[in-house]
């Protein structure tokens, strides 16, 4: 909280920014974002550009590193791949800038297959250079079930892939449990609306506090309410330690976050 040392240290790798064609989402920019982040206790949060998901991969990522610029330390930003709009171009592009720490794929906006070709540039990708991929899961989906996922991680086990939302519905999150449990390249993040405390002590009885990531879903979902999902967990003082910054700290490779040297340093 603003004026005191906040309890707990806190990296959101699951966030969006501005407007959204589907709902309306009141003040999506950045500097609102940070200015929540602040009462929260946020160091820094990753975002992808919902221009960049849902009309123009470029042009969104475009966006997305003006929000690290003006925002430096407090915002990261993932590189949206569209399968649809030449992905390969924007590989290359987040090679070469580093400004981007990660890669955001939406499989069901996109209306296409994690298992699909025109995904194996990301995959590969990935297991060349250990950037971790966020991708949108969902149980049910021809695009992205937890369950499709296997089939990806089987076939580039170094390839470190986060099961956004774990699924969304309960059993969702027990289809992306059991699938992380078979592979340990796959990682469970936790934002979403029918997520509980119960259901995080469930990602972490199977696998381990290791391979579970905070996120918001920031600002779709408020911060603080994910956060206090978290927060109010079941968990050891560890375990939730490692959920909320520990993990990313380790996963993610951070070029501006102060102290960002691959661990935690609060413990």
């Amino acid at each position: 909280m603003i004026g005191r040392r906040p309890q707990h240290r806190v990296v959101d790798v699951h966030a969006h920014l501005g407007p959204y064609s589907l709902f309306y989402i009141p003040d999506p920019d950045a500097a609102t974002m940070v200015s929540v982040m602040d009462r929260t206790g946020t160091e820094v949060t990753v975002v992808a550009a919902n221009r960049a998901i849902q009309q123009d991969a470029h042009l969104g990522n475009t966006q997305a590193l003006a929000a690290v610029d003006a925002h430096p330390g407090r915002i990261a930003a993932y590189a949206v791949i569209n399968p649809w709009q030449d992905p390969e171009r924007e590989l290359e592009r987040l090679a070469a800038d580093e400004r981007f720490v990660g890669i955001k794929v939406h499989p069901s906006l996109h209306k296409y297959p994690v298992t699909g070709a025109r995904y194996a540039a990301v995959w590969a990708f990935a297991e060349e250079t250990g950037c971790p991929v966020l991708s949108h899961s969902e149980h049910g989906s021809a695009y992205d079930a937890p369950v499709l996922f296997e089939a990806v991680a089987a076939k580039y086990p170094r390839a470190p892939i986060i099961l956004g939302h774990a699924g969304i519905t309960p059993a969702g999150v027990d289809e992306a449990i059991e699938a992380a449990a078979r592979h340990e390249s796959l990682w469970l993040e936790v934002c979403g609306s029918q997520m509980t405390g119960p259901l995080i002590q469930a990602m972490i009885d199977r696998v381990g506090s290791r391979r579970v990531l905070f996120g918001s879903d920031f600002p779709f979902i408020d911060q603080r309410m994910s956060l206090g999902r978290v927060v109010c967990a079941p968990l050891t003082a560890g375990q939730r330690q490692d959920v909320l910054s520990g993990n990313a700290r380790r996963l993610f490779r951070w070029r501006q976050l102060p102290g960002g040297t691959g661990e935690d340093v609060d413990e």
